[in-house]
């Protein structure tokens, strides 16, 4: 088979390397970028159960789009760009590090038979994490993550140490937790998974390689018969044509269900102001109310002055859409908010537009609400809205999955700036 010069119009470079199910090429003409070109392979047990199964690149590669445009939507910081062929994608280019990272909400497989005792089946809350240095020479051996910092791996000019380390272990859990929502979508049980991480030209930590059918354990309706993932080829003793299609059917639903597993974009939030005047603020709270993945109108009414005007409102939203929050911005003597929360089964949530002058009337006003009234109370827009989706995101694992995303980067970040500072001390110690 002659090696291709041009895929999706891109020009190729060099083979950087090549494993048992694809290949990744360097774009000469791309800086920074890389694509990884899928195979019509199968394989498993480190390579020595190997199969061509037509049509597998291309299942491959749509699964993978699927996946990681759900986790780029999300926020996950991954190396994956965009598709250009029904067998190819474009990534950034990383120095992989060679561990996988394996994420089980269940015993099954390998880990009972590592842990005889454990019963199959056993649930791990939080999810059980393991990790494995790639060497298909020594069956992927595990390692602890001792072992990992103690390698002294260094990749683009990062040395992975303890803080990266724990910066891969905690994306690992929100992948697999975004997945496994994504997956209950659709009745399906995300038993365990693997991923791997590389680090870019910039030195940034990237969810990286492909994520398939080969990466998981999938079973429909949370039922081990049903599995529909490489485990039904792994199991196989012998391999006839026949069983070699009933895989490649079962890849293929999976891909087909990834289509339906986005759920729909029905969700409002409306912030009703009493004065236009508190135009501003609520503009902020519906700033952010976007960036979370939740659609946001305004609207200018006020339960003192026109309190049939204010019920009418809340009667027409309500008609509309089943997955609704109410934000009331109101300040002085806050009638909004508790009007809001007596006359709607929805959630409320008072945001007064406070001033320092006055901070201490107007928070007291949104506070004390008659017995009866669940209406909460917070005074920063960003507040109003993260309140707001952990409302919403019960229901819709993608506001969920912004929402998860987002504790993630705190962490990350507070992690950043404590190498910076310890990084800043050690350089004045030494002056």
């Amino acid at each position: 088979m002659s090696t291709p010069t041009e895929i999706g119009g891109y020009k190729l470079g060099k083979v950087i390397i090549e494993g048992k199910t694809k290949a990744v090429y360097d774009l000469p003409n791309n800086a920074g970028l890389c694509l990884l070109l899928n195979k019509d392979r199968i394989t498993a047990g480190d390579g020595v159960k190997k199969h061509d199964l037509a049509g597998k690149a291309a299942i491959s590669n749509a699964t993978n789009g699927k996946v990681f445009s759900i986790l780029n939507e999300a926020g996950v910081k991954t190396a994956y760009v965009t598709q250009v062929s029904p067998t190819a994608f474009i990534s950034r280019k990383c120095e992989m590090i060679p561990i996988e990272w394996v994420t089980r909400r269940l015993a099954t497989g390998s880990f009972c038979r590592r842990y005889p005792s454990v019963k199959e089946g056993y649930r791990f809350s939080p999810p059980k994490q393991e990790t494995f240095f790639k060497d298909d020479a020594n069956h992927d051996p595990q390692w602890t993550e001792e072992e990992i910092i103690s390698a002294g791996f260094e990749f683009n000019g990062r040395k992975i140490g303890r803080s990266e380390v724990d910066i891969m272990r905690e994306t690992t859990i929100v992948v697999f937790e975004i997945l496994e929502k994504a997956w209950a979508y659709r009745q399906c049980a995300l038993i365990d998974m693997k991923i791997e991480f590389g680090i870019d030209e910039q030195g940034q930590i990237l969810l990286a390689d492909v994520i398939d059918s080969d990466s998981w354990r999938l079973w429909p309706s949370g039922d081990k018969r049903l599995m529909v993932d490489k485990q039904v080829y792994r199991n196989l003793t012998t391999v006839t044509q026949d069983d070699l299609e009933t895989v490649k059917r079962n890849f293929e639903w999976v891909s087909e269900q990834l289509d339906h597993i986005v759920p729909p974009n029905d969700n409002l939030v409306v912030i009703l102001m009493g004065s236009p005047s508190d135009k501003e603020h609520c503009e902020k709270i519906a700033k952010y109310c976007k960036e979370l993945g939740l659609n946001a109108e305004l609207r200018v009414t006020s339960a003192h002055k026109s309190t049939q005007d204010t019920i009418q409102i809340v009667r027409e939203y309500e008609s509309l859409f089943n997955n609704l929050v109410f934000i009331a911005v109101a300040g002085r003597s806050n009638g909004l908010g508790p009007v809001l929360s007596g006359n709607t089964t929805y959630p409320v949530i008072n945001c007064p537009p406070v001033k320092s002058d006055n901070v201490n009337i107007d928070i007291w006003s949104s506070l004390n609400v008659p017995s009866g009234l669940g209406c909460g109370t917070v005074i920063y827009p960003e507040a109003a809205a993260l309140n707001a989706a952990q409302i919403l995101g019960i229901g819709n694992y993608t506001i969920w999955s912004k929402l998860r995303v987002k504790q993630l980067t705190n962490i990350v970040s507070l992690k950043q700036s404590d190498e910076l500072i310890r990084g800043l001390r050690s350089v004045s110690v030494h002056k």
